[in-house]
């Protein structure tokens, strides 16, 4: 009876102690404009421990973008899924994903703006190292973060999965600081191979430390989930790819333990 109570002991004190991820909303500011991300972190984990930044899809900070905070979060990072609009916003609908997409990735200023912000939020939080620092980046948001590496944001590693290659800001000779890595699908008839080749051209000739991946067959916001039933509802050449989407995965998070230099 004993061991019983004994073991019973064991495994409720084991509980308490599990992992225990928590996501909240976070409001700040950028250029007056009043921005709502959500940050997410393991608060069993003592210390402090690197950060990611999460840039969401056009269709803005939702719940797939918050998704991927948490489990960034489950494997011990403290993640912000940022918001590049103002006020949260998040759209249902190609027409108004394409104006406010538009809006932000044609000023490189206020991308920059509303980026820093958000990395301020995560470099200000209690749990992150300010000198790890990450992002990743999906679709609208893939562009994003390559674009902030461009500029020679103080990151550590750039992911962009499925996010545009092309850029009217070409990156400087040495200006990256960021390891990156971009995930695309061959298939994806908005990122096709001359954009890859474009790419690389110009990663080469500014001197980056980055990794190109394709995936055969797979089509554009190839990670999500909900991009079959959305491309069907809006006619887009969209579609989920369980295997890019593991293998991208399993890729971006080896990536991170590498820029972390995280064994």
């Amino acid at each position: 009876m004993k061991n019983i109570l004994l073991m019973l002991s064991l495994c409720c004190f084991g509980s308490a102690a599990q992992a225990a991820v928590q996501g909240k909303e976070v409001s700040y500011e950028a250029g007056g404009t009043t921005l709502k991300g959500y940050i997410a972190y393991d608060d069993a984990i003592k210390g402090k421990r690197p950060g990611v930044l999460v840039v969401p899809e056009w269709w803005g900070q939702n719940e797939y973008a918050r998704k991927r905070a948490r489990m960034l979060a489950e494997l011990g990072y403290t993640a912000l899924a940022v918001d590049m609009y103002g006020d949260g916003q998040v759209v249902d609908n190609p027409k108004d994903a394409s104006r406010l997409s538009t809006e932000v990735s044609t000023d490189l200023p206020l991308a920059k703006a509303r980026f820093e912000a958000g990395m301020q939020v995560l470099l200000n939080h209690e749990t992150v190292d300010a000198n790890e620092i990450a992002a990743f980046g999906y679709c609208f948001g893939g562009g994003i973060v390559l674009n902030m590496a461009r500029i020679g944001e103080n990151l550590k590693g750039v992911a962009s999965f499925h996010g545009g290659l092309g850029t009217d800001h070409p990156a400087k000779p040495w200006k990256i600081k960021a390891r990156i890595i971009s995930f695309s699908g061959e298939a994806d008839p908005m990122i096709g191979a001359d954009k890859v080749a474009a790419f690389r051209k110009e990663m080469e000739a500014a001197g980056a430390n980055y990794r190109v991946v394709t995936y055969p067959g797979a089509k554009h916001a190839f990670t999500n989930p909900e991009a079959d039933e959305l491309g069907k509802k809006f006619n887009m050449p969209i579609a989920y790819n369980a295997v890019a989407d593991k293998d991208s995965w399993s890729q971006a998070t080896m990536f991170l333990r590498e820029v972390f230099a995280k064994k």
